[in-house]
C-alpha cells in the first residue's frame, strides 16, 4: 500500500468499524486514559487520593511512634497518664481512615469471590488493630499480668508503607499509560471556525462533520477534513512517519493533528476528536492495554496459589506459635505471613510491562491490537509476506502495452484498460490510470465493474464487456496465449495484467515496482533471528522469483489466491509458529490465520479487525523494530514474574518464623516494607523498557 493511498483511505471512513468514542480526545484527562491501568494495580480505582491519605497517616503515626514502644524500645519515648487511650483514639482514626482503600478492595475481592491482595492487607491490619484495642482494654480497665503488648505502631507503620506503596506504584501506573495523553495533546485544543463568513474561535470538543475551518501557518490542524480552498505544505509524520512536507491542494485529505506549513487554508470537517485518525489510533492503544496476554493469565493463577498458601502458612504459624509460646507471639508472625505473601506485586508484573510496551509502540507508529503477538516472538521460525506494498513500494509504473488483437489499436488496448481501473484504487490499477494521462489517451469510468477475487475485474466499456486478468488466470483457464512472449518481461520484474473478451486475449500491460530500500534489512534481519523469510504473491512466479533474488529470499510461493495464501500459512503453522506480513486487504485471511498478522499500512477495516499489529508507517524496518520490543517485552515479563512470585516463595516461610531457631523473626513492618520494596522493584523494571537499538 502506498503512502498516497493509505493517506486517502485514512482519510475516506474514519469510522472504520468503531463506535464513537466516549469523550474528545483534547478532554480526556489522566482519570479517563489511566482507568484500566489502574485497575491492574488490584483496586486501584478505589484508592482514593492516595498522596494526601499518606500524607495524613503519617502525621497521625507520629504521636503513635512517640506514645508506643517500638523497634526494640522497652518504653515509649513519652509517657503520662492516660497516654494508651490517646494511642487507641488516633489508632482508631488512622485504622479507618488510612485503611477504609484496603477495606474497599477486600470487599471487591470478596464478592467476586476472589481473594487476594487487598483482603490479605485488611487481614493484616484488622488483626493488629482489634488486638491493640483488646491490650488496652486488658491493660488499663482489667489490669491483666502480664500486660499485653499492643501492635498500633505496627498497623500505623503498615498502612504508611501500604500507602505509600500504592501511591508510588500508581504514579508508574500512570506514567506507562501516558502514550494516551501524549495522542491526545497531538490536537490543539481550539479551531477557527467560519459562520457567515466571519472567524469563532471554538473548542474542538464542539466541532461537528461538515463544519468549515481556517487552518492558519503553523498551527496544528484540529480536525480530519478535505481542503475546500487555498494550499499549504503540511506535515504528517504522525500519519506516515515522515518528517517531510507534504504539498496540499483543494480537494485533498488533511489529518488532525498534522502540522501546518507556511500557507492558509480551509477545510470541510469529515472526522472529529470521537472518529478521526487520532481517535481510530486512540482506540486501538486502550484496547491493546485491555486484553490480557497469557503470560498475565499465568501471573493471575500465580497470584490466586499464593494468597492459599499463604492463607494456610499464616494459619498453620499461627497455630504452632500459639501451642509453643503464647497468642502476643503468635498474633505478629501470622501478621507478617499475611503481609509479606500479599500478590499486589505479582499482579502489576505483566500489566505494567504490558502498558509500557504498548505505550512505546504506539509512539514509534507500532499499534499492537493483540497482547498475545509479543509472547508469539520468542517461538517464531517462519515469515510469510506479501510481495506489493509490503516488500515493494506498490508504485507501479507502465513498461509496455500492446495490442494482441486486429481488433484493437494500441491506444484504444489502454483506453479499455483505463476504462475498467479507473474506479479501483489498486496500485496496479493507478499505474495504468496514469500512463493513459501521460500519453493523452481519453477515456471514461466503465460501468458494472465488478472486482473477480484474486484473478482481477471486469466491466462494461461502449457496451462490450472485458476483464483483466493475471498470467496465471489464463493458465488456469487453458486460454492460448503466447507465453514465451511475456516470460522475458516478467523476468525483468514486470507484473503482467491481459485485457479479455470472451476468452479472447485483446492485450496486455507490462508494469514495474520497485523495491522498497528497508526490504532488504528485514530479510537480513530475520535470517539472522533464525526466522526463514517466505515470499507468497499472486504476481507471477518469474516476477516474485526477481524480487525474491534481489532481497535474498529463497521459499517463494507465487501465482496465489488470498485462499491459497491462508492454507499456506496453516500448513507452515504444522512446522512452527508464523508471522504474516501484508497489507490488510487481499491478505486478510492470511493475517486473521497466522500467529502473529502484522499489517503494514493502516487505513481499511480489514487492516485493522484482521491484524495482531498495525504499522502506520509501512515501513518493513518497522517488522524488526516489533520483533526487538517483543523481545525486551517478554524479558521484562520474565523478570517481573521472578520477582513478584519469587519473592513471595521465599519471604513466606521466612515470616513464618523457619529461622525462628537461630533468632531471626520477621516482624510486620519489616514485612510491609519488604513487600512495597518488591512492588516499587517491579514499577521501576516495568518503566525501564525502551526501545532503543535494534537487536538481531
Amino acid at each position: 500500500m502506498t503512502k498516497d493511498k493509505l493517506a486517502s483511505e485514512m482519510g475516506h471512513d474514519h469510522k472504520m468499524a468503531m463506535s464513537h468514542m466516549d469523550h474528545d480526545m483534547a478532554d480526556m484527562d489522566m482519570d479517563d486514559m489511566g482507568g484500566d491501568m489502574m485497575m491492574h494495580g488490584g483496586h486501584m480505582m478505589h484508592m482514593g487520593n492516595l498522596k494526601q491519605k499518606f500524607w495524613v497517616s503519617l502525621v497521625l503515626t507520629l504521636p503513635i511512634l512517640l506514645l508506643t514502644s517500638f523497634m526494640g524500645l522497652t518504653q515509649p519515648l513519652i509517657t503520662f497518664s492516660g497516654s494508651e487511650w490517646v494511642v487507641a483514639v488516633i489508632g482508631t482514626v488512622l485504622f479507618f481512615y488510612g485503611g477504609k482503600p484496603f477495606f474497599s478492595g477486600a470487599i471487591g475481592e470478596l464478592k467476586s469471590k476472589a481473594p487476594a491482595m487487598m483482603t490479605l492487607i485488611t487481614m493484616g491490619i484488622g488483626v493488629a488493630y482489634i488486638y491493640s484495642i483488646y491490650s488496652v482494654i486488658a491493660n488499663n480497665i482489667f489490669h491483666v499480668t502480664p500486660m499485653v503488648m499492643d501492635f498500633f505502631w505496627e498497623l500505623a507503620t503498615l498502612i504508611d508503607i501500604m500507602l505509600l506503596g500504592h501511591w508510588i506504584e500508581m504514579n508508574a501506573v500512570m506514567n506507562a499509560g501516558s502514550a494516551l495523553d501524549d495522542l491526545a495533546k497531538l490536537l490543539p485544543s481550539s479551531a477557527h471556525k467560519l459562520v457567515e463568513g466571519a472567524t469563532q474561535e471554538v473548542p474542538i470538543r464542539d466541532l461537528q462533520e461538515g463544519d468549515h475551518l481556517l487552518v492558519k501557518a503553523g498551527e496544528k490542524i484540529p480536525a480530519d477534513g478535505t481542503i475546500v480552498e487555498g494550499t499549504s505544505n503540511v506535515n504528517e509524520s504522525m500519519v506516515t512517519g515522515e518528517s517531510k512536507q507534504i504539498t496540499k491542494h483543494v480537494d485533498d485529505k488533511v489529518f488532525g493533528g498534522s502540522v501546518n506549513g507556511d500557507g492558509t487554508f480551509q477545510l470541510t470537517v469529515t472526522g472529529t476528536g470521537k472518529n478521526g485518525f487520532l481517535a481510530q489510533v486512540m482506540k486501538l492503544v486502550n484496547s491493546a492495554q485491555q486484553e490480557k496476554s497469557a503470560q498475565e493469565n499465568l501471573a493471575d493463577k500465580v497470584a490466586g496459589w499464593l494468597f492459599y498458601a499463604a492463607l494456610f502458612a499464616g494459619i498453620l504459624a499461627f497455630i504452632i506459635w500459639l501451642f509453643q509460646t503464647d497468642l502476643a507471639t503468635a498474633l505478629p508472625v501470622a501478621v507478617t505471613v499475611f503481609v509479606i505473601a500479599c500478590p499486589h506485586a505479582l499482579g502489576l508484573a505483566i500489566p505494567l510491562v504490558v502498558a509500557r510496551s504498548t505505550s512505546i509502540a504506539a509512539k514509534n507508529g507500532l499499534l499492537i491490537r493483540n497482547r498475545n503477538a509479543l509472547e508469539q516472538v520468542k517461538d517464531l521460525k517462519y515469515a510469510l509476506m506479501d510481495k506489493t506494498g509490503t516488500l515493494t513500494e506498490g508504485d507501479f509504473k507502465v513498461n509496455a502495452y500492446d495490442t494482441l488483437s486486429n481488433q484493437l489499436t494500441k491506444s484504444q488496448a489502454l483506453q479499455i484498460f483505463a476504462s475498467l481501473e479507473a474506479g479501483s484504487s489498486h496500485p496496479l490499477a493507478v499505474g495504468i490510470v496514469n500512463a493513459a494521462k501521460a500519453d493523452q489517451v481519453t477515456f471514461t469510468k466503465a460501468q458494472n465493474v465488478q472486482q473477480l477475487t484474486g484473478v482481477g475485474l471486469s466491466g462494461d466499456v461502449s457496451g462490450q464487456t472485458y476483464q483483466i486478468v493475471s498470467m496465471a488466470y489464463l493458465v488456469q483457464q487453458n486460454i492460448q496465449f503466447e507465453q514465451a512472449k511475456f516470460e522475458q518481461l516478467a523476468a525483468n520484474g514486470n507484473s503482467i495484467s491481459f485485457l479479455l473478451q470472451d476468452g479472447d486475449v485483446l492485450a496486455y500491460v507490462a508494469e514495474g515496482d520497485a523495491i522498497k530500500p528497508e526490504a532488504k534489512h528485514l530479510i537480513a534481519a530475520l535470517k539472522q533471528q533464525d526466522i526463514t523469510p517466505v515470499m507468497l504473491t499472486g504476481d507471477n512466479a518469474q516476477t516474485a522469483q526477481k524480487v525474491a533474488q534481489t532481497l535474498g529470499i529463497t521459499e517463494v510461493r507465487a501465482q496465489l489466491l488470498p485462499e491459497d495464501k491462508e492454507k499456506l500459512v496453516r500448513e507452515y503453522q504444522t512446522k512452527g509458529k508464523v508471522l504474516m506480513i501484508g497489507d490488510g486487504v487481499n491478505d486478510a485471511p492470511s493475517l486473521a490465520r497466522a500467529n502473529i498478522g502484522i499489517a503494514i499500512g493502516s487505513g481499511t477495516d480489514v487492516a485493522i479487525e484482521s491484524a495482531d499489529v498495525v504499522l502506520v508507517k509501512s515501513n518493513p524496518n518497522d517488522v524488526v523494530e516489533f520483533l526487538n520490543l517483543a523481545r525486551k517485552t517478554t524479558r521484562k515479563m520474565t523478570e517481573n514474574l521472578w520477582w513478584g512470585a519469587g519473592y513471595n516463595i521465599l519471604a513466606i516461610p521466612l515470616a513464618a518464623g523457619v529461622l525462628a531457631p537461630i533468632g531471626f523473626v520477621l516482624s510486620p513492618m519489616a514485612g510491609a516494607v519488604l513487600m512495597s520494596l518488591s512492588t516499587v522493584i517491579v514499577a521501576i523494571n516495568a518503566l525501564t523498557l525502551k526501545l532503543g537499538q535494534t537487536e538481531i
